[in-house]
């Protein structure tokens, strides 16, 4: 399938797309506190999208080729869990890291991001970890502009990881996203410069390296969905979606809470939610 070029009009689509998207996790943050469910998470996001913005939940129902269909309208991917994580009764303690995962639709065009957020004091190693993959996606999307390769944005996210002692995992990737949940190109969070598919102003797709503190190898969950670190370290996940301008990116995903980087903010990213 050809990478599709996005027009102004379906840009200005993403932009509110993405906004709404990032919104939500505005919304929910002060909700990412000790003795909460993942699924009263789920139901409060829910109900924003749907009653407040009229979005649909692009998650809710979703089935791709092999999946039984996603039950739920948000993912809550906890601790070890590195994505895709099916809200349920279990509730978060302090000490947890859990990130949430939102894509919404709107007019068609889809908006999808996902931040990490403290439950309560965090371990130095769990904060470390968010820090760390936080600045992994950032390295990967400083890279995106007309003329560079997909190969670029993988090679930074990997360097900066490996080097903290961290590993990357393989297994998912960042992908093309427009009136499509997923599109061409897919977008490997490892791999080598000067390597891929060479970017174009108007190509959209999402950079959400997913960053394990121990091994890179994972494992599925019997309900189909939930992906976890096979040696049962913290994993940790951040994703914006992006737009390849004729100069270099445009981040689609913001709004007043999306967190910035140290040298743009003094808090700390995941420092959000508390």
């Amino acid at each position: 399938m050809a990478v599709q070029l996005k027009s102004g009009e379906e840009i200005e689509k993403m932009r509110v797309a993405g906004r709404l998207a990032a919104e939500v996790l505005d919304f929910i943050a002060p909700y990412v506190k000790p003795g909460i469910a993942t699924a009263e998470l789920d139901r409060l996001c829910h109900n924003y999208m749907v009653e407040y913005q009229r979005t649909i939940p692009a998650p809710l129902n979703y089935a791709p080729p092999g999946y039984v269909p996603f039950p739920k309208s948000i993912c809550t991917s906890v601790n070890h869990v590195v994505c895709h994580g099916v809200p349920g009764e279990k509730k978060l303690k302090s000490g947890d890291i859990v990130n949430l995962d939102i894509t919404v639709i709107k007019d068609g065009y889809h908006g999808d991001t996902s931040r990490m957020f403290f439950v309560a004091q965090p371990s130095i190693q769990a904060k470390r970890l968010c820090e760390v993959t936080f600045e992994c996606m950032w390295r990967g999307i400083e890279t995106v502009s007309p003329g560079a390769r997909l190969g670029d944005i993988g090679h930074a996210i990997q360097v900066y990881a490996e080097r903290q002692g961290y590993s990357v995992v393989r297994e998912f990737c960042g992908h093309g996203i427009g009136t499509k949940f997923h599109e061409e190109p897919q977008v490997l969070h490892y791999g080598y410069p000067g390597t891929g598919l060479e970017l174009r102003a108007g190509m959209t797709f999402t950079v959400e390296p997913m960053i394990n503190a121990g091994k890179a190898d994972i494992r599925q969950l019997a309900d189909g969905w939930t992906i976890v670190t096979k040696d049962h370290s913290l994993s940790a996940q951040w994703e914006h979606t992006i737009l390849v301008t004729e100069t270099g990116y445009e981040v689609l995903t913001v709004s007043p809470g999306a967190p910035r980087r140290r040298t743009e903010a003094a808090h700390t990213p995941s420092g959000i939610a508390t």
